[in-house]
């Protein structure tokens, strides 16, 4: 959630913490919180889309750090978005926000957005650390603090909510967690994480030994994420809030201060409000109270036992149970096996894709990913028809819609996106209960038909690129700037750089070879080269759109229940390496001679590209370079190419229940 202004008020209150050395002891760490903190805090780069294989290390780095300490992690990460939606409109505000700073970082000004598929990334590090972690339904927070008051241990995360949650053991800011700085207890050889902890108690204290019970109210009152309500502004415009001697330090700060000293006069929250409302008009006061106290309830204890979870693999809640969703798909959301965005499709009929540092006036990025996207919805909600939270509407001859809000040039806008199906999959009409029990070769079928390429394609390709490889024939096809054959070489590059890393590392001295070592330090010295401050906008929305089109495969395929394997993110992509491969191959010599002295390298290397321009035609990556031509002869060449196209990906695809797969739609702010 979030509480205006907070984190930084009590950030200048020492008093409020207590000092700790943390070792042997179970933490609960807010999964959100810490992904944004070690990305952003650890200087990696934001133009290219990503350095995932640098985050990795940062993260294993962390929980390393732990390990040593002997603190036993239990990650925490947040769903989708509440069945309520009552957070829609702080989202909305947000995503425009990152539309701003996203144009800022791309043409060299500051800012932090983070890269696309750093989540999943994140998710597979701990999986291959074998660090617990779970998905909640929704937001977090809550379910955070009823497993730590259960354990009776620490919470770890940046989120100023956690000032307010009552919590036994304390909540450690990830801001005064110095992991980098490993220290050893005197007279041992015992390792430890220096650390502060809010003190719930010594803010109350302060406060006059304010009752614990007013803070929900506070934080109500002061504003969250979820709550802003305009008629309290005429109780502040009223009330005299004492704000005391501490000086003024910013407007937001003389309110939390005066607020808390104000409340500090009642006893509970119930003479509090009739306090409150004193201030406001007659007609208002019972809407408000009820408002009031709706909101307090966020700051409750939830009733979902993620014990139980990371005992025994259950997750269940009073949301859960009322919504009747497929068992399988609770428990594939839960275990981080479903995105968010899949829940968000489903239960709101609405998603938000997330803006990259892209070229702001070409359209978004993800609608080159659109007909994917389609796809998904299609299973979601074609399959759907009869589930009450699913099915607002009762025209359901209609194809369902799904609100998606997106970036057109600098603004965020809203469409609404009709949903697709193969023909095959339209007739059957499979029930989502029973996805899971299609047969593997009809889920394969539909995947590889959204993505327009055939199995044999892939045969060549070791199994863990299949997928990557499937995605990259489809962003060839239909990125728009064309891509370009250095735009090709360089990415498949880039996944033979995390074949390098794999080789490089393995202590089998069958796998490790000397001439792969020399070859990635060279990689190494191309992504360690500095950039220029000027960002190439079309190089990087090429990439942008593939990192989409990825992002919707990787989803679409786990909806699926994986037909293809999961392909190994934390080192398929490295964008300042691969925007300096594109640059390198632009200017100077062929990809193959990069990889001369590794017979094996090269080999992936032409198995790869080989795979992806046999779904084009011959001469789709040649460049005109004859200026002399007439306007007829390039117009006529131009038709034939989209022509053989669009016959190409005809064949690869079965026909879907929308001939149109870029469907026109309907925009609006």
């Amino acid at each position: 959630m979030g509480i205006h202004g907070l984190m930084s008020y009590v950030g200048e209150h020492k008093q409020f913490f207590t000092d700790l050395q943390l070792r042997n002891t179970k933490i609960i760490i807010d999964g959100n919180n810490l992904f944004h903190r070690l990305y952003f805090e650890s200087n990696l780069d934001l133009q290219h889309g990503g350095d995932y294989d640098s985050f990795t290390d940062i993260v294993h780095k962390f929980f390393e750090t732990l390990s040593v300490c002997k603190i036993y992690p239990y990650v925490v990460l947040d769903g989708g978005c509440d069945v309520s939606d009552k957070k829609f409109v702080t989202l909305k505000e947000r995503a425009r926000d990152k539309i701003q700073v996203a144009y800022s970082i791309s043409r060299g000004g500051g800012g932090s957005v983070l890269p696309l598929l750093t989540r999943e990334v994140f998710k597979q590090a701990l999986t291959k650390l074998e660090v617990p972690f779970v998905q909640c339904f929704s937001e977090a927070d809550r379910d955070i603090m009823s497993l730590a008051n259960h354990w009776n241990c620490p919470v770890l995360t940046l989120d100023s909510d956690f000032c307010i949650f009552d919590l036994k053991a304390g909540y450690c800011p990830l801001n005064y967690f110095q992991w980098r700085n490993l220290c050893t207890c005197e007279g041992t050889l015992d390792c430890y994480v220096p650390a502060r902890c809010f003190s719930l108690e010594r803010l109350c204290s302060h406060f006059s030994h304010m009752n614990k019970a007013l803070l929900p109210l506070f934080a109500v009152m002061n504003g969250n994420d979820y709550i802003n309500l305009p008629a309290l502004e005429t109780f502040f415009s009223k009330v005299h809030l004492p704000v005391g001697g501490s000086g003024w330090r910013g407007r937001k700060h003389v309110r939390i201060q005066g607020l808390l000293n104000w409340l500090s006069r009642f006893a509970d929250p119930t003479e509090a409000i009739d306090n409150v409302l004193k201030y406001l008009k007659k007609h208002e006061r019972e809407e408000i109270r009820e408002l009031l106290c709706t909101s307090m309830e966020e700051y409750e204890q939830s009733d979902v036992n993620l014990e139980d979870f990371f005992q025994n693999g259950t997750y269940e809640s009073q949301v859960t149970r009322k919504l009747e969703l497929p068992q399988w798909m609770l428990e594939a959301l839960a275990k981080g096996h479903l995105s968010p965005f899949i829940s968000d499709a489903l239960l709101l009929r609405r998603t938000i894709l997330h803006v990259q540092v892209e070229n702001m006036q070409r359209p978004s990025a993800h609608t080159v990913a659109l007909p994917i996207r389609q796809v998904i919805y299609g299973l979601l909600l074609n399959a759907s028809q009869n589930s009450e939270v699913t099915s607002p509407s009762k025209q359901s001859n209609k194809l369902p819609i799904v609100r998606e809000f997106d970036r057109i040039q600098k603004t965020l806008k809203k469409s609404f996106v009709p949903t697709t199906l193969p023909l095959d999959f339209c007739e059957d009409h499979r029930p989502l209960a029973t996805l899971t029990e299609v047969p593997r070769s009809d889920r394969l079928k539909l995947l590889l038909e959204t993505l327009g390429v055939k199995a044999s394609i892939l045969q060549p390709i070791p199994s863990p690129l299949w997928l990557p490889v499937a995605v990259t024939c489809y962003w060839t096809h239909y990125s728009e700037p064309k891509v370009k054959l250095h735009h090709l070489q360089a990415l498949l590059l880039g996944m033979v750089f995390g074949e390098l890393h794999r080789t490089t590392s393995s202590p089998d001295p069958a796998v490790f070879h000397v001439k792969d070592k020399m070859i990635y330090d060279q990689f190494l010295k191309w992504k360690e080269k500095n950039f220029q401050k000027l960002l190439d906008l079309d190089t990087a929305h090429t990439f942008c759109q593939w990192q989409c089109c990825l992002q919707m495969g990787l989803h679409l395929n786990q909806l699926l229940s994986t037909p293809l394997p999961e392909p190994d993110l934390t080192r398929l992509y490295c964008g300042t390496l691969v925007h300096r491969l594109c640059k390198e191959l632009k200017s100077a010599h062929g990809a193959e001679n990069l990889l001369i002295s590794s017979p094996k390298m090269s080999q992936l290397y032409c198995d790869l590209l080989h795979a992806v321009k046999s779904t084009v035609p011959p001469d789709f990556f040649q460049e005109t370079t004859k200026k002399t031509k007439s306007c007829k002869e390039k117009n006529k060449q131009a038709t034939s190419q989209a022509e053989t196209t669009r016959q190409h990906a005809t064949l690869e695809a079965q026909p879907f229940c929308d001939n149109n797969r870029f469907a026109s739609l309907m925009v609006e702010d």
